[in-house]
């Protein structure tokens, strides 16, 4: 890619980053940090990868992208908006009554999105049926599957992994936003899942690991799938949960939390947008 094509996924990044912390502010609650370090990813599928668009949501041979970690969909709800899949209007209603972006992506409810995630270890063996069918329906479309680090300890997710690799699911890449934080604690202190590469590798996939924030790794990644004909692909992007915000960077307690309006300011002023008021 070119140096102006990076640069526009970078300012596009930074863009969406300000739109998150203004969503969920705006709305009185939700994950914040888990939604600030998928950014990078969801910029590189939705405006490099990814093949479907918002004229493009009913096509058959469109790619599928799956939020297996539902928790973190204002990412997610401020991508689809920013490619006209719902009116940027809808945004102003998250938390609201009536609306349709609720704190997990609903199917049924917004365009664009695949499945409805939420439940950890859930969205992934969704995936892999869909590569599945993809397979046995000669078609050329690609499904994308991010998932949280900690829901890596779903069983769940070990038998899609086996899933894949047993019928060859080349047209399949799961993406890992491995932050190593779960909840309100490390994923270290509660269930380890290192070494995760060796892993996923020992499961049959075919596994590399990235710079979740540089969106040249991203990119480049992404341009070499799938990594190996006749194996699944994994992903996984080193991330820090929080990431544009200082205070919250690799900090358990925000995982939902709101900041008070003196953290509020901080937070503004390093996101670069207008202060903002927290929903009472």
């Amino acid at each position: 890619m070119s140096e102006t094509a990076i640069d526009f996924l970078i300012d596009k990044a930074e863009a969406i980053r300000r739109s998150i912390f203004k969503i969920i502010c705006d709305g009185g609650g939700g994950h914040i940090p888990a939604s600030l370090s998928i950014v990078e990813i969801l910029v590189a599928l939705y405006y490099k990868y990814l093949n479907i668009t918002s004229k493009t949501i009913g096509d058959p041979d469109r790619d599928r992208f799956i939020l297996s970690k539902g928790h973190s969909c204002v990412s997610l709800y401020a991508v689809l908006a920013d490619l006209a899949f719902f009116d940027k209007s809808a945004l102003s209603t998250f938390g609201k009554s009536g609306t349709i972006l609720g704190g997990h992506p609903d199917m049924h409810k917004i365009p664009g999105v695949e499945a409805s995630t939420g439940a950890l270890g859930h969205g992934f063996p969704f995936g892999a049926g869909a590569a599945l069918a993809g397979k046995l329906d000669s078609k050329n479309y690609r499904v994308v599957v991010l998932m949280g680090d900690g829901e890596c300890q779903e069983g769940t997710v070990w038998e899609a992994a086996m899933f894949a690799a047993q019928h060859k699911l080349d047209n399949l890449c799961a993406i890992i936003d491995y932050n190593q934080f779960q909840a309100m604690d490390t994923l270290q202190s509660i269930v380890s899942v290192s070494p995760l590469a060796d892993k996923w590798q020992a499961f049959g996939w075919h596994v590399r690991e990235v710079d979740g924030h540089n969106i040249w790794q991203l990119t480049e990644a992404l341009a070499a799938l799938p990594f190996q004909q006749g194996l699944p692909s994994m992903i996984i992007a080193n991330t820090i949960k929080g990431k544009g915000v200082s205070f919250m960077e690799n900090s358990a307690i925000w995982h939902y939390r709101m900041p008070t309006e003196a953290e509020m300011r901080v937070a503004c002023e390093e996101l670069k947008i207008e202060e903002l008021k927290i929903e009472e």
